[in-house]
């Protein structure tokens, strides 16, 4: 973060300065307590269980000196026991959130920065990596924190950047409508993409056609394309198609049609080792090698390229730095246990990301069985049964040897698969089923872990990997 002085902060946010000067400065925003050194800004947020108000003496402690709160109850008349009022600074807003979200959108406009949004249903946070790894090649660029995707964590990775950042690229995560709008209204990005309408978030938004708008809002704050701006996308004949998706903005899309501005053909899936397909870009042909799994991460790369190449990045440089791609948290990502390779991919799921990730458990080698455990998907609404059947019905041609289903959802899964070649078991809780997981798989197979974030699956990887 550059040098940001308290007078830009009040000015920012509309704050009023308790305690400090207006010439002081900070050089770091952090909401972590845990986080926070010399140099910082501590932002204390009031969440559904805790106030980080309270947190505050521990954070001058450590050697933060400057606040943003949004109420003095039961801290501020004895700040002085922990440092002289004479060395802090204290900001006081209505709500500490939406103050951060002010500040960094001005901070952001400070910088002179290309600006890629990033949403989607599935594979966001993919597509982000991959725009990353695409621009890093021509500009210093810079991606949100993690899975940084919301109110707080998108302006959170914002104040990481500086005056050496010269692109970023920001993921937009949402749950309802109006949150993407408020995101971008942050961001005002030059380019937008969405990666595609799944069916993520459906029983907060009532349908598909409600995920379609939600997911359009990032459109509302794109430049006009008299000055850059461009909605990027994967073609679809239901939503995103160039009809239902016209604005004040250019538009460029991704697709395996003779209709897409990029097309996607000739997918060879080599499971855990990648894939490789071919890109069709006006008079152009290359191929591709992509060193992440999945078929479905072709049209990710696609859009990624087309995101580079809207930026002055050549087919070349985007395909050097696609082959250095690497996705973040516990997506497709190979373990290797002590007799068994793990497909850790518990990041989330969805029925889109289930699907894909059993074709990359099929298309992965082994000396063994494959076998897929699979657990409960959340927020799928009234359709949550027959999606989870759906999901059963689907590995039955996926040629895999066993899949086990864990989780009260998931016996709609076991349902699915039942009756096809594929031997199903099912178990309400992880626990029944660490009780019988030697038995059901073996030295030298190859298991895929995959569920919502909140069954925690991660303990299965670890499990299973210790075998």
């Amino acid at each position: 973060m550059n040098r940001t002085t308290i007078r830009n902060i009040l000015d920012a946010t509309g704050g009023t300065l308790l305690v400090g000067a207006e010439q002081n400065y900070i050089t770091g925003i952090r909401h972590d307590s845990r986080e926070c050194g010399e140099g910082d800004m501590f932002v204390a947020i009031i969440g559904e269980n805790q106030d980080g108000h309270k947190y505050i003496p521990g954070v001058i402690g450590s050697g933060c000196r400057t606040f943003l709160v949004s109420h003095t109850d039961g801290w501020f008349s004895q700040i002085e026991v922990f440092a002289k009022a004479s060395e802090v600074n204290i900001i006081l807003v209505e709500d500490t959130v939406e103050a951060m979200g002010k500040l960094a959108r001005w901070y952001l406009g400070t910088l002179n920065v290309k600006k890629v949004a990033v949403t989607g249903s599935v594979g966001k946070t993919s597509v982000r990596d991959m725009i990353y790894y695409v621009l890093n090649e021509t500009y210093h660029c810079g991606r949100n924190l993690k899975n940084f995707n919301n109110n707080i964590g998108l302006p959170i990775s914002i104040f990481q950047f500086d005056d050496e950042t010269e692109a970023v690229v920001l993921e937009m995560g949402m749950s309802d409508f109006g949150e993407i709008r408020y995101l971008s209204s942050l961001v005002q990005p030059q380019i937008g993409v969405i990666t595609n309408i799944g069916v993520a978030h459906i029983e907060h938004l009532g349908s598909r056609d409600g995920i379609f708008q939600a997911k359009m809002e990032i459109a509302e704050n794109l430049l006009p394309e008299t000055e850059g701006g461009t909605l990027v996308y994967v073609r679809d004949e239901e939503f995103l198609n160039g009809e239902r998706t016209k604005g004040d903005y250019a538009e460029v899309s991704v697709g395996m049609d003779g209709h897409s501005t990029y097309i996607i053909s000739n997918i060879d899936d080599f499971g855990l080792a990648g894939i490789e397909f071919t890109l069709e870009y006006r008079q152009e042909t290359r191929r591709i090698k992509l060193p992440l799994p999945g078929t479905h991460n072709a049209l990710n790369a696609g859009l990624a390229i087309a995101v580079g190449n809207l930026l002055g990045v050549s087919l070349d440089a985007a395909a050097r730095g696609l082959a250095k791609a690497d996705l973040t948290g516990r997506r497709l990502h190979k373990v290797q246990g002590k007799t068994r390779t793990v497909i850790d991919d518990t990041y989330n799921a969805n029925p889109d990301s289930m699907k894909s990730a059993l074709k990359v458990l099929e298309k992965s080698r082994c000396e063994g069985r494959k076998v897929a455990i699979l657990g409960d998907m959340f927020e799928l609404g009234e359709d949550s049964p027959k999606l989870h059947y759906s999901i059963g019905i689907f590995a039955r041609g996926c040629g895999i040897d066993r899949l086990v289903a864990i989780g009260e959802r998931a016996e709609e899964i076991a349902r699915g698969a039942a009756g096809g070649d594929v031997e199903v078991y099912y178990f309400k809780t992880k626990e029944d089923f660490y009780e019988e997981m030697d038995q059901i798989t073996g030295e030298g197979d190859i298991v895929l872990v995959k569920a919502s974030r909140g069954m925690t699956m991660e303990d299965v990887v670890e499990k299973v990997a210790e075998l």
